[in-house]
């Protein structure tokens, strides 16, 4: 198993659409959300994905913005579900931010029923619980 880190800039044309191709497959089809998933924010992002046997079986996206740092859509392919690589894309996550943006606070939307994983990271919601394209979420932050 490899925690990889890049900028978009640094991704081959394989990677990025490998990245594009999971992300669609989970948050637009499994989903059932119609939402323009690749947006202008992946020009400046950093991708951190989990890869297993060199294939992405997590991944991550985060980008610095005025109020500190913030990271989505995090995803674990769906074959590769309840096998800990969520909790092992989390701590990378966490520690590129340590690593690249120490002392920002950290921000994320989560999926309402994620905010117990979240939780156990040490993110605190920040947010009554709203609608995002049809599903529960509630906003989430830590300090870094």
């Amino acid at each position: 198993m490899e925690l990889n880190v890049k900028h978009t800039s640094e991704l081959t044309p394989v990677e990025l659409v490998e990245i594009f191709e999971a992300r669609t497959a989970v948050f637009v089809v499994e989903q059932a959300c119609a939402y323009q998933e690749v947006d202008r924010t992946d020009f400046d992002a950093l991708h951190v994905r989990v890869l297993n046997n060199h294939q992405l079986v997590a991944y991550a996206r985060l980008y610095l913005s005025q109020d500190g740092v913030h990271f989505g859509r995090v995803l674990v392919v769906s074959d590769e579900r309840g096998k800990g690589f969520g909790r092992t894309l989390l701590e990378g996550v966490l520690e590129t931010i340590q690593e690249r943006f120490p002392g920002q606070p950290v921000h994320i939307q989560a999926q309402l029923y994620l905010t117990p994983f979240y939780a156990s990271f040490g993110f605190e919601a920040v947010s009554d619980e709203y609608l995002e394209d049809g599903i529960p979420h509630v906003d989430m932050t830590k300090m870094s």
